[in-house]
């Protein structure tokens, strides 16, 4: 599909063509969108002081926090930006290759 954009420079906001629609928001748990990613987080528990920067700085919402407490991430949303590992304060959490095994931690 093709758009004559010839005149562009007078169009108005609704002259623009859509380029997508979200029809409901809230809907990022039905979608799985972690599948490109090449690392994955790795949580060291003897590291961790729970202070919840991962949670917070997750840019997938892909930390899981239970009870105040971080338990796991969701690898089904979480991309491997790595935004959890540097803001970990106690570098409790590394980040490996996709398809390795798990470092030794403890």
């Amino acid at each position: 599909m093709s758009w004559d954009i010839s005149g562009m420079d007078g169009w108005k906001a609704d002259d623009f063509p859509l380029g997508s629609v979200i029809p409901d928001s809230g809907n990022s748990r039905d979608y799985v969108t972690g599948g490109w990613r090449s690392q994955r987080p790795v949580r060291d528990d003897a590291k961790c002081t729970q202070c919840l920067f991962c949670w917070i700085y997750c840019p997938d919402s892909a930390v899981n926090v239970t009870g105040e407490k971080v338990t796991d991430f969701n690898l089904d949303h979480c991309k491997g930006c790595g935004v959890c590992a540097q803001a970990c304060p106690s570098d409790a959490i590394t980040m490996v290759p996709e398809g390795c095994e798990l470092p030794e931690v403890g």
